[in-house]
Protein backbone atom coordinates (compact mmCIF):
# COMPACT_ATOMS: atom_id res chain seq x y z
CA UNK A 1 0.00 0.00 0.00
CA UNK A 2 1.61 3.55 -1.03
CA UNK A 3 2.68 5.83 2.16
CA UNK A 4 3.50 9.27 2.20
CA UNK A 5 2.64 10.12 -1.88
CA UNK A 6 1.42 13.38 -1.77
CA UNK A 7 -2.44 13.39 -3.15
CA UNK A 8 -3.64 16.81 -4.49
CA UNK A 9 -6.86 15.06 -5.10
CA UNK A 10 -6.98 12.45 -1.95
CA UNK A 11 -10.65 14.01 -1.09
CA UNK A 12 -11.87 13.27 -4.17
CA UNK A 13 -10.42 10.09 -5.01
CA UNK A 14 -11.74 8.82 -1.52
CA UNK A 15 -15.13 10.03 -2.16
CA UNK A 16 -15.28 8.35 -5.42
CA UNK A 17 -13.71 5.21 -3.95
CA UNK A 18 -16.65 4.95 -1.88
CA UNK A 19 -18.96 5.34 -4.29
CA UNK A 20 -17.59 2.40 -5.99
CA UNK A 21 -17.72 -0.03 -3.32
CA UNK A 22 -21.23 0.88 -2.27
CA UNK A 23 -22.25 0.19 -6.12
CA UNK A 24 -20.18 -3.06 -6.41
CA UNK A 25 -20.64 -4.45 -2.64
CA UNK A 26 -22.93 -2.44 -1.11
CA UNK A 27 -23.18 -0.64 2.36
CA UNK A 28 -22.26 -3.91 4.59
CA UNK A 29 -19.06 -4.05 2.61
CA UNK A 30 -18.35 0.08 3.48
CA UNK A 31 -15.22 0.54 5.71
CA UNK A 32 -12.28 2.37 5.94
CA UNK A 33 -10.06 -0.30 4.79
CA UNK A 34 -12.54 -0.85 1.50
CA UNK A 35 -12.53 2.65 0.77
CA UNK A 36 -8.64 3.03 0.99
CA UNK A 37 -7.66 0.01 -0.73
CA UNK A 38 -10.16 0.77 -3.61
CA UNK A 39 -8.47 4.15 -3.49
CA UNK A 40 -5.10 2.67 -3.68
CA UNK A 41 -4.14 5.01 -0.84
CA UNK A 42 -2.80 4.43 2.42
CA UNK A 43 -5.52 4.60 5.35
CA UNK A 44 -4.01 6.70 7.31
CA UNK A 45 -5.05 9.07 4.10
CA UNK A 46 -8.56 8.61 4.89
CA UNK A 47 -7.98 9.93 8.89
CA UNK A 48 -5.56 13.07 7.49
CA UNK A 49 -8.51 14.42 5.31
CA UNK A 50 -11.41 13.70 7.44
CA UNK A 51 -11.93 13.32 11.41
CA UNK A 52 -13.34 9.88 11.35
CA UNK A 53 -15.29 7.54 9.00
CA UNK A 54 -18.70 8.86 9.85
CA UNK A 55 -17.04 12.45 9.07
CA UNK A 56 -16.27 11.01 5.92
CA UNK A 57 -19.51 9.39 5.65
CA UNK A 58 -21.60 12.63 6.16
CA UNK A 59 -19.57 14.51 3.23
CA UNK A 60 -20.16 11.80 0.59
CA UNK A 61 -23.67 12.00 1.42
CA UNK A 62 -24.31 15.67 1.28
CA UNK A 63 -22.53 15.16 -2.17
CA UNK A 64 -25.11 13.20 -3.12
CA UNK A 65 -27.85 15.34 -1.54
CA UNK A 66 -26.20 18.01 -3.71
CA UNK A 67 -26.22 16.07 -6.68
CA UNK A 68 -29.76 14.81 -6.20
CA UNK A 69 -31.22 18.51 -5.65
CA UNK A 70 -29.73 19.99 -8.75
CA UNK A 71 -31.01 16.99 -10.75
CA UNK A 72 -34.76 17.21 -9.74
CA UNK A 73 -34.43 20.76 -9.84
CA UNK A 74 -33.41 21.02 -13.22
CA UNK A 75 -36.67 18.75 -13.50
CA UNK A 76 -38.50 21.80 -11.90
CA UNK A 77 -36.93 24.04 -14.34
CA UNK A 78 -38.55 22.45 -17.45
CA UNK A 79 -42.37 21.62 -15.78
CA UNK A 80 -44.25 21.34 -18.79
CA UNK A 81 -42.52 19.23 -20.58
CA UNK A 82 -42.34 15.64 -21.62
CA UNK A 83 -45.46 13.79 -19.63
CA UNK A 84 -45.27 13.48 -15.59
CA UNK A 85 -45.05 10.27 -15.59
CA UNK A 86 -42.22 10.00 -17.48
CA UNK A 87 -40.45 12.89 -15.72
CA UNK A 88 -41.44 10.96 -12.50
CA UNK A 89 -39.95 7.97 -13.58
CA UNK A 90 -36.96 9.77 -14.61
CA UNK A 91 -36.86 11.30 -10.90
CA UNK A 92 -37.22 7.75 -9.40
CA UNK A 93 -34.34 6.37 -11.13
CA UNK A 94 -31.83 9.31 -10.60
CA UNK A 95 -32.71 9.15 -6.75
CA UNK A 96 -32.26 5.34 -6.41
CA UNK A 97 -29.13 4.77 -7.72
CA UNK A 98 -26.94 1.64 -6.01
CA UNK A 99 -25.02 4.21 -4.48
CA UNK A 100 -27.86 6.53 -2.93
CA UNK A 101 -29.47 3.29 -1.45
CA UNK A 102 -26.73 2.46 0.30
CA UNK A 103 -25.55 5.56 2.09
CA UNK A 104 -29.77 5.54 3.07
CA UNK A 105 -28.95 2.10 4.50
CA UNK A 106 -25.26 3.28 6.39
CA UNK A 107 -27.47 6.45 7.84
CA UNK A 108 -29.97 4.24 9.05
CA UNK A 109 -27.79 2.01 10.72
CA UNK A 110 -24.65 4.31 11.96
CA UNK A 111 -26.06 6.22 14.67
CA UNK A 112 -23.01 8.49 14.67
CA UNK A 113 -23.33 9.30 11.08
CA UNK A 114 -26.80 10.29 11.39
CA UNK A 115 -26.41 12.45 14.37
CA UNK A 116 -24.10 14.65 12.41
CA UNK A 117 -26.29 14.88 9.42
CA UNK A 118 -29.00 16.16 11.76
CA UNK A 119 -27.38 19.32 11.17
CA UNK A 120 -28.42 19.20 8.04
CA UNK A 121 -31.16 17.09 7.55
CA UNK A 122 -33.27 17.22 11.38
CA UNK A 123 -35.68 15.43 9.88
CA UNK A 124 -36.30 12.20 8.03
CA UNK A 125 -33.09 9.70 6.32
CA UNK A 126 -30.71 12.26 4.25
CA UNK A 127 -30.95 11.87 0.55
CA UNK A 128 -34.35 10.80 0.47
CA UNK A 129 -35.76 13.74 2.64
CA UNK A 130 -33.91 16.09 0.30
CA UNK A 131 -35.60 14.12 -2.73
CA UNK A 132 -39.22 14.75 -1.68
CA UNK A 133 -38.52 18.39 -0.78
CA UNK A 134 -37.40 18.72 -4.54
CA UNK A 135 -40.17 16.45 -5.55
CA UNK A 136 -42.75 17.99 -4.03
CA UNK A 137 -41.63 21.85 -5.99
CA UNK A 138 -41.57 19.97 -9.13
CA UNK A 139 -44.80 18.72 -8.44
CA UNK A 140 -46.26 21.87 -7.01
CA UNK A 141 -44.66 23.73 -10.51
CA UNK A 142 -46.94 20.90 -12.85
CA UNK A 143 -49.81 22.01 -10.55
CA UNK A 144 -49.40 25.78 -11.36
CA UNK A 145 -49.34 24.53 -14.89
CA UNK A 146 -52.68 22.97 -14.61
CA UNK A 147 -51.21 19.17 -15.18
CA UNK A 148 -51.92 17.84 -11.76
CA UNK A 149 -55.26 18.97 -10.14
CA UNK A 150 -55.50 21.82 -7.79
CA UNK A 151 -56.82 19.67 -4.91
CA UNK A 152 -53.67 17.70 -4.69
CA UNK A 153 -51.41 18.31 -2.26
CA UNK A 154 -47.74 17.86 -3.81
CA UNK A 155 -45.42 17.17 -0.23
CA UNK A 156 -47.92 14.30 0.10
CA UNK A 157 -47.41 13.12 -3.28
CA UNK A 158 -44.04 13.97 -3.46
CA UNK A 159 -43.65 11.44 -0.13
CA UNK A 160 -45.50 8.57 -1.30
CA UNK A 161 -43.48 8.67 -4.54
CA UNK A 162 -40.39 8.51 -2.49
CA UNK A 163 -41.54 5.99 0.04
CA UNK A 164 -42.96 3.87 -2.66
CA UNK A 165 -39.20 4.32 -4.95
CA UNK A 166 -37.87 3.14 -1.50
CA UNK A 167 -39.72 0.24 -1.31
CA UNK A 168 -39.56 -0.65 -4.66
CA UNK A 169 -35.70 -0.36 -5.72
CA UNK A 170 -34.39 -1.66 -2.31
CA UNK A 171 -36.54 -4.64 -2.72
CA UNK A 172 -34.98 -5.97 -6.19
CA UNK A 173 -32.78 -8.05 -4.05
CA UNK A 174 -29.14 -6.18 -5.23
CA UNK A 175 -31.05 -5.31 -8.95
CA UNK A 176 -32.24 -2.37 -10.59
CA UNK A 177 -36.11 -2.55 -11.36
CA UNK A 178 -36.85 -1.95 -15.15
CA UNK A 179 -38.20 1.44 -16.24
CA UNK A 180 -41.55 -0.16 -17.02
CA UNK A 181 -41.73 -1.38 -13.76
CA UNK A 182 -40.76 1.72 -12.28
CA UNK A 183 -43.13 3.68 -14.12
CA UNK A 184 -46.47 1.23 -14.04
CA UNK A 185 -45.83 2.28 -10.10
CA UNK A 186 -45.53 6.30 -10.79
CA UNK A 187 -48.66 5.83 -13.03
CA UNK A 188 -50.91 4.32 -10.43
CA UNK A 189 -49.76 6.43 -7.82
CA UNK A 190 -50.54 9.96 -9.98
CA UNK A 191 -53.72 8.71 -11.50
CA UNK A 192 -55.54 10.08 -8.73
CA UNK A 193 -53.84 13.35 -9.05
CA UNK A 194 -54.67 14.04 -13.32
CA UNK A 195 -57.05 16.49 -14.10
CA UNK A 196 -60.40 15.32 -14.60
CA UNK A 197 -59.51 11.78 -13.00
CA UNK A 198 -60.60 12.64 -9.97
CA UNK A 199 -64.72 11.54 -8.53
Amino acid sequence: MPTGVALHDARARLLAAAERVLERDGASALTSRAVTEEAGVAKGVLHRHFADFDDFLAELVRDRIARVEAAIGALTASAGSATLAANLTEALTRVFTPVNLGLASAVISRDGLRSRLRETTPRGIPILTEAGARLAAYLDAERRLGRIDPRTDPRTLAMTLIGTGHLLFAGELGATPDVSAVREVVESLIVGAEPGRRP
